[in-house]
């Protein structure tokens, strides 16, 4: 389905451009709000979801919030199960999911769960 392009929806493809790491609607927001004082979240949501379905955007769940991405970047996180300390690690390959995956992947989100260096050694 094609939908049509309006001022805000171009205004908004500009400034996502201008996004160069992982971004929230209200970082979008607060940019695309300096421009045109009359746009609203709910226009960013809605964009966003259109963007994402057109895979001009990649979606990832990071503390409990939905963020977005224009590349192919991939979002993994290492929690720590006693602390709960959260850290971002990146993953180059993913060969091994490659066997089981029935389709061609194009951007994945990782979760493991340990403990860091900081609890493992308090044992």
């Amino acid at each position: 389905m094609k939908t049509r392009n309006t001022r805000q929806k171009s205004l908004l493809k500009d400034e996502m451009r201008h996004l160069h790491s992982f971004f929230g609607a209200e970082d979008l927001y607060k940019r695309a709000k300096q421009k045109d004082k009359k746009i609203g979240l709910a226009t960013i949501y809605r964009f966003l979801t259109e963007a994402e379905k057109e895979n001009a955007v990649c979606s990832y769940l990071c503390n409990k919030r939905m963020i977005y991405s224009t590349s192919t970047n991939n979002h993994c996180h290492f929690v720590c199960q006693k602390c709960h300390k959260k850290e971002h690690f990146s993953v180059d390959k993913v060969d091994f999911l490659k066997k089981v995956i029935p389709g061609e992947i194009c951007h994945f989100q990782i979760n493991v769960g340990g403990l860091c260096s900081r609890c493992k050694g308090a044992h």
